[in-house]
């Protein structure tokens, strides 16, 4: 008799927990982000994204609050407690993209790219051998290495 398959989940939330959610399913992408916008936003001199489609989010407390950042993008974080959780931007429509961080247990997703290399921090240096995109994949190939 053949077992049934279950489904993918992942849990994560804030600092203090007053946001919670869950991720069905796996991602559509997942990659480390060096643009200075994203830097403004956590502070971090880079960080991950997973991208998802929205009807594989769930928050299963409050929703994080909205911030609209830029002009297409809106921005979403605890309102109790400030951190940043969740990105959405006209450029990328149908999906959610969600700090990996943020996650309980964020090493269970890996990346498999960098993206906006060419706005990395001069101080940042990675041995890594994840395609190198100048912006993001769309928008060229990767950078030879």
């Amino acid at each position: 008799m053949a077992e049934a398959q279950t489904e993918e989940k992942r849990t994560g939330g804030c600092r203090c927990g007053g946001v919670r959610y869950e991720l069905r399913g796996k991602p559509l992408w997942v990659a480390h982000c060096h643009c200075r916008d994203c830097r403004r936003s956590t502070g971090a001199p880079f960080l991950t994204w997973s991208g998802w489609r929205p009807e594989a989010v769930s928050w299963t407390t409050i929703a994080p609050a909205p911030y609209r950042s830029s002009q297409g993008v809106t921005r979403s974080f605890c309102p109790a407690c400030g951190t940043p959780i969740a990105f959405t931007g006209e450029r990328w429509p149908n999906e959610i993209h969600v700090l990996v961080g943020t996650l309980d247990d964020p090493g269970s997703l890996e990346p498999r790219a960098h993206t906006y290399w060419s706005e990395k921090l001069p101080f940042i240096h990675i041995a890594d051998k994840l395609k190198k995109f100048a912006k993001t994949p769309k928008e060229g190939g990767p950078l030879p290495e």
